[in-house]
């Protein structure tokens, strides 16, 4: 793997109806890649399509973002759903999202988790299954994106699974994310993140919350596109990789 080359992704179209969420037209010039709602945790088919329009004419390769279908918890509540409706439910999301974004003249490329569903995956075997049966009976060229470790990595061997690591985001020493209940949870001075997105392209390693160095390995930087400041972070990570001579270019 080069490091010298690295994905930046942000989740974007992330309102629903009236209420809106994010910057995506700022955000969408400064990342390669957008992970798009698909409407179970928000985004709505207006959006999306929106969304998927800004995305083919900026060349930003899109991401079909699926979730637990949660509108009211933002996907970010913990939830057990059988194996068979959650892959039901993640092939729904896929396809609406690819019919959308093909009358745009795009397509998915990727599948990315979100919230509670990406975090469950790190450690759900079961889960991590039915999310992998979904993408490979939708299309078996889907790379999916997880943090590294992930028992996504383990589900089938034709998977494509890639690893992705986080600018704004604190970490524990286990490598998985601090859970947004804790106050350290996202990381939001500009200066900070930069520099951490640049140590994890470069190096391939991040700071845990207690010192601990994580190695991350990553294809991907996600910066939260609902994070407050978020066009600045992103500009603040895309100027920093720059600068230290690594190349931004979607990952698919």
């Amino acid at each position: 793997m080069d490091l010298r080359t690295m994905d930046l992704n942000a989740d974007l179209g992330e309102g629903f109806g009236a209420w809106q969420l994010g910057e995506d037209a700022a955000l969408m010039t400064v990342v390669t890649s957008a992970n798009v709602a698909c409407g179970f945790h928000a985004g709505d088919p207006l959006i999306m399509r929106m969304t998927c329009r800004a995305a083919v004419a900026r060349g930003v390769a899109i991401g079909a973002q699926v979730s637990y279908r949660d509108l009211a918890g933002f996907g970010r509540r913990p939830m057990d759903v059988p194996f068979d409706e959650l892959a039901a439910e993640i092939l729904y999301q896929l396809a609406a999202l690819d019919g959308i974004a093909r009358s745009c003249g795009g397509r998915v490329a990727y599948v990315k988790p979100h919230g509670a569903l990406y975090n469950r995956i790190v450690h759900d075997p079961e889960q991590a299954a039915a999310v992998a049966e979904a993408v490979l009976s939708f299309d078996p060229s889907l790379p999916v994106l997880t943090l590294p470790g992930s028992a996504l990595f383990d589900t089938h061997e034709e998977l494509q699974v890639v690893a992705e690591c986080y600018a704004d985001r604190a970490y524990t020493p286990e490598g998985t994310l601090v859970p947004r209940r804790s106050p350290v949870a996202v990381v939001q001075d500009p200066q900070e993140v930069a520099e951490r997105a640049v140590r994890m392209a470069v190096a391939g390693e991040v700071e845990a919350i207690d010192g601990t160095i994580v190695p991350v390995r990553a294809r991907s930087i996600c910066v939260h596109g609902d994070t407050p400041g978020a066009v600045d972070l992103a500009r603040s990570v895309r100027k920093a990789l720059n600068d230290a001579g690594v190349k931004l270019i979607p990952f698919v």
